[in-house]
């Protein structure tokens, strides 16, 4: 006999598995060698402890966030330590409720919704990182956020969410090209909500094919080049632009140059020595002492741009697969790649799940095996290089190199497999407009 699981059981089960971590979590810190809580979280909580004395987050080396993160995890000078391990797994069910409503507002059954959504609350990786303390549940929670802000016509609120985690976290920057494609006068009309593309209705690989081909045609490009500068557009570059220089402009008033390096300048500039997934680690370890010239620095750039204009403008309408597919090769592309960036690309994962015809028990399990292989047999060299000294740089670098084929092939493969499916139906309004010109 089958146990039928609903959200609300699912939800209950991964608030109880998460307290259950959070207080296995205190144990371990006090009476294991390996703490269980993330490095990260302590030093959130100096952080915060420093801004609830009044002073600068940034007197603690290492801090490299907003100040919002801190002024959040204030409590837990005077509350409890763990306050904000409850702040940011709280988030991480969060994620799961929103996952669930972008589904069903898309059509998805309601069984499928369930899975789906179990997909990010019963992954082992998701589920620790909001209780090690790591602050990405709240970065994941309003990226849903605004996906569904846009899915149900509040660009005013999607636009302000926006500016807010470009702020908290630069690289949803990604985001804007696929955003401002979206905001089309065939979609969204003054005074309604637009149309959603059920699930139900969802096309045939041919049809996808056609309409891939169709977006990326350069009289489509054209014509929206010439139509780009729209009232919505406009309007969320505006409130989105604002409330990011805003609270730049507060948070510089405040901290000043401190915080303009920490949290944003840092991010833009940043080369690791230290060993990392990233292709590029090796190279920055031999040759750190010396800045990179423009021509490396264009080496390393050049192929994640050329990625992901060509990722924007072929999948931009079907926009939860264009985020998830952008960050994916954003993340596996980048000069940095630490573990905590994989939680960028799973928290949309279980958006593009109900669209895609890959099996689990076929090329599905293959790509998660040769994925867990890949990032395993990293970790097995970075042991070997951390925790026993050994010098075995080159063969990390190799591994980093598996890592990415690996993370190539799964990503073909998922786009190979994907079912695309526009999010938004053109407006009858639109519709008929273009019907009268055809005519």
């Amino acid at each position: 006999m089958m146990v039928t699981v609903n959200l609300k059981s699912l939800l209950i089960f991964s608030a109880f598995l998460r307290l259950f971590l959070i207080i296995y979590g205190e144990w371990q810190d006090t009476h294991m060698e390996v703490r269980y809580t993330d490095v990260d979280y302590l030093v959130f909580s100096d952080a915060a402890a420093l801004v609830a004395a009044g002073k600068s987050p940034y007197q603690r080396s290492t801090y490299r966030y907003s100040p919002l993160i801190a002024f959040l995890l204030v409590p837990n000078s005077f509350i409890h330590p763990s306050w904000g391990k409850f702040i940011f797994s709280a988030s991480d069910l969060l994620v799961g409720f929103l996952i669930n409503a972008i589904l069903k507002l898309r059509g998805v059954p309601e069984k499928l919704c369930t899975y789906s959504v179990m997909v990010w609350l019963l992954n082992p990786f998701t589920f620790t990182i909001g209780t090690r303390g790591n602050c990405e549940p709240i970065i994941c929670t309003i990226i849903l956020w605004i996906i569904l802000c846009l899915m149900n016509g509040r660009l005013v609120q999607a636009a302000f969410w926006y500016g807010l985690v470009v702020h908290m976290r630069i690289y949803p920057i990604i985001y804007a090209l696929p955003i401002i494609l979206v905001l089309d006068p065939m979609f969204f009309q003054y005074g309604t909500k637009p149309a959603l593309v059920n699930w139900s209705s969802r096309k045939s690989k041919s049809q996808q094919t056609s309409s891939c081909k169709k977006l990326m045609d350069p009289c489509c490009i054209c014509n929206f080049l010439t139509s780009l500068f729209t009232w919505r557009r406009i309007m969320f570059g505006l409130i989105s632009g604002a409330l990011f220089f805003l609270l730049t402009g507060i948070f510089f008033f405040l901290y000043g140059w401190d915080f303009l390096h920490e949290a944003l300048l840092y991010h833009l500039t940043r080369t690791d020595p230290r060993h990392n997934f990233s292709i590029y680690f090796y190279h920055i370890y031999l040759h750190y002492e010396h800045e990179l010239s423009n021509l490396e620095k264009l080496v390393s750039f050049l192929p994640q741009i050329m990625v992901q204009l060509v990722l924007v403008f072929r999948f931009a309408q079907d926009f939860p697969f264009c985020f998830f597919v952008q960050t994916v090769a954003f993340v596996a592309f980048n000069k940095v790649m630490t573990a905590q960036y994989f939680v960028w690309f799973f928290c949309l994962l279980p958006l593009i799940l109900p669209w895609t015809n890959m099996k689990l028990r076929g090329k599905g399990l293959v790509c998660i095996l040769l994925w867990m292989a890949a990032q395993g047999h990293w970790l097995l060299w970075g042991y070997l290089l951390e925790f026993k000294g050994k010098n075995v740089f080159l063969q990390l670098w190799v591994a980093g190199l598996l890592f990415l084929a690996a993370n190539t092939f799964v990503l073909i493969n998922i786009i190979q497999q994907h079912t695309y499916s526009p999010v938004f139906q053109q407006s009858s309004h639109a519709a008929s407009k273009k019907h009268v010109k055809q005519r």
